[in-house]
């Protein structure tokens, strides 16, 4: 077996950097450390990703047990700092000795040399993780910049300690490392000039030369057995990183093991989707004591499905283009989803991202498509209403737009730059905040038509709520709106007077008196044997029959909610295509699922459906039960304002406006 044992560095008389500006060096973030833990390594993770190959992010949880926690004692104990030191030796003597694994696969390992003053420039994986700070990335349009997030591996660990298990390819096949680091204080041994100063910073490892080297090959993988770490198949390259006794503020276990999967949910989830059949770019998971604990998944999940419908709108068609004024550049790209929806209580992990009960954020993303933050907009009126959007930097703004981060990577400050990348980041906020003021209509403006504006369909949750809309899971049957044709009253069967020709029936009810023109006509009670039919003049030439105005009414899309005066609404955009003035009529009613008809007695004080009125393209309200319109190709709108938790039957009814019957 190697030489396994600690090594502290000393300050060499050229300085060095202590360790407490290295754990330092994430500032004061806003974000808890579990958070920051998810998002820095599958940041990690994503940069180290081979080609196209699906990489497998995993955390476990895990205690060590009665015959595991000896072997650690003994090959962690071996020369390792004093308790004033690092505290790692009070981690090992707990009772129960925990660990925070963090891994990959489908990663390309920690390879390179493992000497920081090697030449080799080609890849430098491993000196830029064990034992550089501050490197510059070298993965194009990566999601890392100077690797200061692996700061968050120390803050995390009680005991100051990590341990690195990769496996990566070599010259002649593949090599496994297994190294040790540790990071606290710095401190000094001895006193006056024979006293010496040491940086805080340790390492174990291969203690047989000047410089303590990762155990490497099969010596590397017997250790890793030994300490019961997650084995590579023959094949497999990646990377775990152990912390030993992490900090859990005093959580259970299971309790920390569902936050981290809520985190990589609300964090991560673009990474979940997959696109044209293909496997999603990550695959993550979960475990708490050998036990899995799953991760939601975003579409299924509210309301994080919101974003992923304004995802999928991004990268469809109906996304907009977001541009800048002087400079004129292209930004990025922008979706947008907008839905009638209960308030929802985010999860612990939402809250930690900003999130509230009522949805009205922007997911903010780089070209690595993971997310930087949930940035709040303007809140809708009503708060059954919410609305999520995601911009994407456009490719080649991607540099600037990151160093607007800090190296949380949580933000885009545009104070921190100068020229003309601070103007682009400020513009991209501005922009951002006209779009979302159109979404939620400040000022009480008015969604200008059905294809205008896509706010998407009802929530799976309210789906039901709409007879004709359909969203993503929800399923409702649609009835066209009947057309009555308008109805003529018959004339009575008159007999056709002698010597004249048959006539058309002329519209409208005859009374018992005729025309005055026609004169009087005496009756045979009048009086005299002698009488005789008086002649009657020629009846003037009937009108023709007028031709019945067939009418017709298209529908527009389906019905969709929105918000109308601070009231949530339904709305059915539709079209009268034939030509002239008409009168429109709205019959509403309760449908009943899973049967044909609707609730036309309903329990008494029932609520049900309201007429809220008639808008035009301008968006004009008319209140009016009934809305008089020109035909053709003007969009009209009916606004209803439903019946809480019932399906709304909207039935539009048209007749001519000229009178006829």
């Amino acid at each position: 077996m190697t030489n396994v044992s600690w090594s502290s560095q000393p300050y060499p008389p050229e300085g060095a950097s202590a360790a407490e500006g290295i754990r330092n060096q994430l500032g004061r973030p806003e974000l808890d450390l579990l958070t920051i833990l998810v998002r820095e390594s599958a940041q990690n993770s994503w940069d180290a990703r081979l080609g196209d190959t699906t990489v497998d992010y995993r955390i476990d949880l895990d205690t060590l047990g009665a015959a595991r926690a000896p072997i650690w004692r003994d090959l962690l104990l071996r020369g390792a700092p004093t308790k004033e030191q690092l505290p790692l030796r009070s981690s090992l003597q707990n009772g129960a000795i925990r660990t925070l694994t963090v891994s990959d696969r489908g990663t390309g390992g920690l390879g390179g040399p493992t000497r920081a003053d090697s030449a080799v420039a080609e890849n430098h994986d491993f000196v830029s993780f064990i034992r550089n700070i501050g490197e510059p990335r070298d993965t194009d349009l990566g999601g890392g910049t100077y690797g200061f997030g692996k700061g968050i591996f120390y803050l995390m660990a009680k005991s100051g300690t990590v341990l690195i298990h990769t496996r990566c390819r070599v010259d002649d096949g593949f090599e496994t490392r297994l190294i040790g680091c540790a990071l606290w204080k710095s401190y000094i041994v001895g006193e006056g000039r024979s006293g010496r100063r040491y940086t805080g910073r340790h390492w174990w490892g291969d203690r047989t030369s000047d410089l303590v080297e990762p155990i490497r090959g099969d010596d590397a993988e017997d250790l890793a057995a030994r300490l019961g770490l997650r084995p590579f198949a023959p094949d497999e390259t990646g990377t775990s990183v152990i912390i030993l006794d992490p900090d859990l503020d005093e959580r259970a276990p299971l309790e920390v093991a569902t936050y981290l999967a809520n985190t990589i949910l609300w964090n991560l989830w673009p990474k979940m989707l997959s696109k044209e059949g293909a496997p999603s770019p990550m695959k993550f998971s979960v475990f708490c004591e050998g036990t899995q604990v799953p991760v939601p998944d975003p579409r299924e999940t509210r309301p994080v499905d919101l974003f992923v419908a304004a995802y999928e709108a991004m990268e469809s068609p109906v996304g907009e283009e977001v541009h800048s004024r002087r400079p004129t550049r292209l930004l990025g790209r922008l979706g947008v989803e907008k839905r009638f929806m209960l308030p929802v209580e985010p999860d612990p992990a939402g809250k930690a991202m900003g999130l509230e009960t009522t949805v009205h954020h922007i997911c903010l993303m780089r070209t690595a498509e993971l997310v930087v933050c949930y940035h709040a907009g303007p809140k809708p009126p009503a708060e059954q209403v919410s609305y999520a959007g995601v911009f994407r930097v456009d490719p080649e703004l991607d540099s600037v737009f990151a160093d607007a981060e800090p190296p949380t990577h949580d933000a885009w400050r545009w104070q921190s730059l100068e020229g003309p990348a601070r103007t682009l980041v400020r513009q991209t906020f501005t922009k951002l905040k006209e779009r979302m003021d159109i979404l939620v209509g400040v000022n009480d403006g008015v969604r200008g038509g059905s294809a205008e504006v896509p706010l998407g369909a009802a929530s799976r949750t309210f789906a039901s709520l709409v007879a004709g809309a359909w969203g993503i899971g929800g399923g409702t049957d649609f009835a066209r709106a009947r057309r009555e044709r308008p109805r003529v009253t018959p004339p009575p069967d008159l007999s056709e007077p002698p010597d004249t020709e048959t006539r058309e029936p002329t519209v409208g009810h005859f009374t018992d008196s005729m025309p005055s023109s026609f004169g009087s006509m005496p009756h045979p009670s009048h009086g005299g044997s002698d009488f005789e039919a008086p002649s009657y003049p020629p009846l003037p030439p009937a009108r023709p029959f007028p031709k019945r105005r067939r009418l017709r009414l298209e529908y527009l899309d389906e019905p969709y909610f929105d918000v109308r005066r601070g009231h949530v609404v339904l709305i059915q955009a539709f079209r009268a295509p034939e030509p002239g003035p008409q009168r429109v009529r709205a019959r509403l009613a309760i449908a009943l699922p899973g049967t044909v008809g609707r609730e036309t007695d309903p329990p008494k004080d029932a609520a049900q459906p309201e007429l809220f009125g008639w808008e035009d393209e301008s968006g004009a309200l008319n209140l009016n039960t009934e809305n008089m319109i020109e035909g053709g190709d003007h969009v009209w709108r009916l606004i209803v304002l439903p019946a809480p938790d019932t399906m709304t039957e909207i039935d539009l009814i048209v007749d001519p406006g000229d009178g006829a019957q």
